[in-house]
């Protein structure tokens, strides 16, 4: 299995000289031009070359071997704990005898197995290194990286009510949108129900949280602490139950009477006939027309 890629090499090498040389050559020019105020100019040179070479150096030591820290970052959780116990077993057997050692490490291996809290706290954390180990392959296989295949840092995860959540952050070539339409398969990568990102921080948009979801707690059912409360005397009080409506008989239901204004009739002449409009008004005198 390949830990570093191919890639990844020519990339660290590439920034280590870059890193060596404007390491080197800043570091250089500074130290001579301060040097130059104490001592010859061609002394001040050769001063500033003997500082800024083995700091331009140790920069390259520094971006060069940046692939295999990176890869002790990831895996600090474990070694950690495996140099932990390596340890305490080896000072546990040395100071005790076989029958001792084999108790106490039952004790220390059992005891906290056979409690419910314990036993579902390193369940919960053990799943927190397994999320930060899955989310890595996820950038490695199928998310888009830089060209220089640099994968984001997965910084941190802790145990929640509903699973896990890891702070991560991004490296140049990635942004939120490109996560938010792969949460279907993180999930799957992860080996959980559902998947949510969203940014950790206002101000810097590299800095994201992942939510990694395995159980839903809000359908769990809880003891409420006021059954506590009611008196076990107390008389049951049977209350009837109000008929609830199934259908709606429309027989059964009474039609309003709608009642119409009505309506008056224009009068009648003496002939029977109707008046004729006039489209003159009183303030009209026609005498004058004729």
């Amino acid at each position: 299995m390949t830990v570093i890629e191919a890639k990844v090499h020519r990339s660290s090498a590439r920034n280590a000289r870059l890193a060596f040389i404007l390491t080197a050559v800043i570091v250089g020019l500074l130290s001579a031009v301060v040097a130059a105020s104490y001592m010859h100019p061609i002394l001040a040179l050769f001063v500033g070359a003997l500082i800024g070479v083995p700091l331009g150096g140790l920069a390259w030591v520094l971006v060069r071997i940046w692939p295999v820290l990176r890869v002790l970052w990831w895996w600090t959780p474990e070694i950690g704990f495996t140099t932990l116990l390596g340890a305490g077993w080896v000072q546990l057997a040395n100071h005790t005898s076989g029958p001792v050692t084999l108790v106490v490490v039952a004790l220390v291996v059992g005891v906290p197995a056979a409690l419910p809290v314990t036993r579902r706290a390193l369940v919960a954390w053990t799943w927190c290194l397994v999320v930060r180990h899955r989310l890595r392959v996820c950038f490695a296989q199928f998310i888009i990286a830089n060209q220089s295949g640099s994968l984001p840092l997965i910084l941190w995860a802790r145990p929640t009510p509903v699973g896990e959540r890891v702070w991560v952050y991004l490296r140049p070539g990635l942004s939120l949108g490109d996560l938010e339409g792969r949460l279907d398969r993180i999930a799957v990568a992860c080996h959980a129900s559902t998947a949510l990102v969203e940014r950790g921080s206002d101000g810097n948009a590299a800095y994201l949280r992942f939510d990694i979801k395995r159980r839903e707690v809000l359908t769990a059912q809880v003891g409420s602490p006021l059954v506590d409360v009611i008196d076990p005397a107390t008389p049951v009080t049977d209350r009837p139950t109000p008929a609830v409506p199934t259908a709606l008989d429309l027989p059964d239901v009474d039609v309003p009477t709608i009642t119409l204004p009505a309506q008056k009739k224009p009068p009648a002449t003496a002939n029977g006939s109707k008046p004729a409009a006039s489209s003159s008004t009183p303030e009209d005198d026609v005498s004058d027309w004729i």
